[in-house]
């Protein structure tokens, strides 16, 4: 009966002494349980996939909801029917939950032994779209492939591959070693091309956009914090240049910096917009009563979704919805943070910051904090081209959950999961290193070595005193040796599974 007592006692004072696999051990065990369900939940092997499938659908499910709002007056306009912009969207949104669907299960290795092919094929498009009579002109930009009735803006398909090419192309020279050249070259001068054929269209909205990939590539790969600022005070001057070089954009940054100066030529959208969220309120008008689609906003259902967003739903709707874009945020931050391979790492985070940009210069123009570009709002705006590379994107990022490498154990493990069995995923794949990044890591290591061995001086012989006879060379240094060894074979595993 003692015994039992004792033992509540232990357990009482130290509850991670039952836990299994401790047993034998002396000491207390530090084990991290967490004190709510939340916190249990966020602990799971699958959490982060969940999340990011969940956020994504949400966003979806409110984007085609509010396209629909939005677009019923203009397109029985333009096209006689209520449903037409409606249609094309749902259709592009079915293209890229297929998008989706593939990047989710294309294997790491493909994805990165196809990306300068992807990137140089996208260059190939920005070229082409260019030419008169295969590029079409819209809103001041020749930026478009159209067919069938169908446009596609080859601008957006640039940007993922830029993001692809770049992170494999950090991550295959080891981000944490590599030198200043290494990083900058090739990738600095294959951006500057993409980026030069994109203003050549002109479109300074998409230029902005590959300039943020740009810059968080280099950013989290550890580029030194002169040379990032640098690089970003040239991307602000460049970028204040062209918004002044044209005048169409001139005259919407003269609007931004005095609103009054032009109410109802360059301003006059930027001000409707104002308006149509003052009238929503708190609360808003409720769904499909808003009046400024009524022809009083133009583009309502493309760049300025979010203020129909602010005036049907309000203030809550609108909060609600940028809530919902930072959990989009945290998980995609979450998934990179967590992600053992480091070409997934960058990939995944360069991804959080540039859906993040978008959707932050969307919101900052509608409600006049900044001078209007054109960006869409990511998953919400109708636009074809712009959802379906969004949800490719996101593909890649849920792809990059199931490889985190406590969910590789969990499903290679036989641990059950219902959004992987009724999407009939194939197991993740863990993280090794190719050859290349192995030997690389190994001819970057091999000359430190070499010059800290000549520093090392030969240990002594012992002397032998009487009535102490002296220990064999063998016998003394064996244990340090196999020591050393051993912790020169965990730290090389350890490489091998964290980069």
């Amino acid at each position: 009966m003692s015994n039992i007592l004792s033992r509540l006692r232990n357990r009482r004072a130290n509850p991670a002494a039952d836990q299994p696999g401790t047993a034998g051990q002396s000491g207390p065990v530090p084990l991290h349980i967490p004190r709510t369900r939340v916190g249990a939940w966020l602990g799971r092997p699958m959490t982060s996939f969940h999340l990011i499938v969940a956020v994504t659908a949400l966003l979806i499910t409110m984007g085609l909801t509010m396209v629909l709002s939005a677009s019923g007056v203009y397109s029985y306009d333009f096209e006689g029917s209520p449903w037409t912009v409606f249609g094309k969207q749902l259709l592009w949104t079915a293209i890229g939950l297929l998008a989706f669907y593939v990047a989710l299960r294309m294997p790491v290795a493909v994805m990165r032994r196809f990306a300068f092919a992807g990137f140089a094929f996208s260059v190939v498009l920005l070229i082409l779209v260019l030419i008169p009579g295969i590029g079409k002109v819209a809103n001041g930009s020749r930026g478009w492939f159209v067919i069938a009735g169908f446009s596609m803006q080859p601008s957006e398909l640039a940007k993922i591959a830029l993001a692809i090419w770049g992170a494999h192309l950090l991550a295959a020279r080891r981000m944490e070693h590599a030198s200043l050249r290494e990083m900058l070259v090739p990738l600095v001068p294959a951006a500057v091309i993409a980026l030069g054929l994109i203003v050549s269209q002109p479109d300074l909205g998409q230029t902005l956009s590959m300039g943020v990939i740009l810059l968080g590539l280099l950013w989290y790969a550890g580029l030194p914090l002169r040379v990032f600022l640098s690089s970003l005070g040239a991307v602000l001057i460049s970028g204040a240049v062209l918004a002044m070089s044209a005048g169409y954009r001139s005259a919407r940054v003269q609007s931004w910096l005095d609103p009054a100066s032009d109410a109802q030529g360059a301003g006059y959208q930027a001000r409707q917009a104002r308006f149509a969220l003052a009238n929503g309120g708190v609360f808003g008008d409720g769904l499909g009563q808003g009046t400024a689609k009524w022809n009083y906003l133009p583009n309502a259902h493309n760049d300025f979704i979010f203020a129909i967003i602010g005036e049907e739903l309000g203030f809550v709707g609108a909060v609600g919805l940028l809530l919902l874009f930072g959990l989009f945020a945290y998980t995609g931050m979450r998934i990179a943070r967590r992600s053992a391979d480091p070409f997934l790492r960058l990939l995944t985070a360069t991804a959080t910051l540039w859906i993040l940009s978008q959707v932050f210069i969307n919101v900052g123009y509608v409600v006049g904090l900044l001078p209007v570009t054109g960006l869409q709002l990511p998953l919400i705006s109708a636009g074809g081209t712009s959802t379906a590379t969004t949800l490719l994107m996101v593909g890649i990022m849920a792809n990059a959950a199931r490889h985190e490498p406590e969910a590789v154990a969990a499903l290679r493990a036989g641990r059950d999961d219902r959004v992987n069995r009724l999407l009939r995923l194939p197991l993740p794949a863990p993280y090794v290193p190719t050859r290349t990044e192995a030997l690389r890591d190994r001819l970057r290591k091999s000359p430190t070595r070499a010059k800290k061995a000549p520093d090392k001086k030969p240990p002594r012989a012992p002397r032998a005193k009487a009535g102490h006879p002296v220990r064999s060379a063998r016998s003394s240094s064996g244990y340090g040796d196999g020591q050393r060894k051993q912790g020169r074979r965990a730290r090389a595993l350890e490489g091998q599974r964290y980069g």
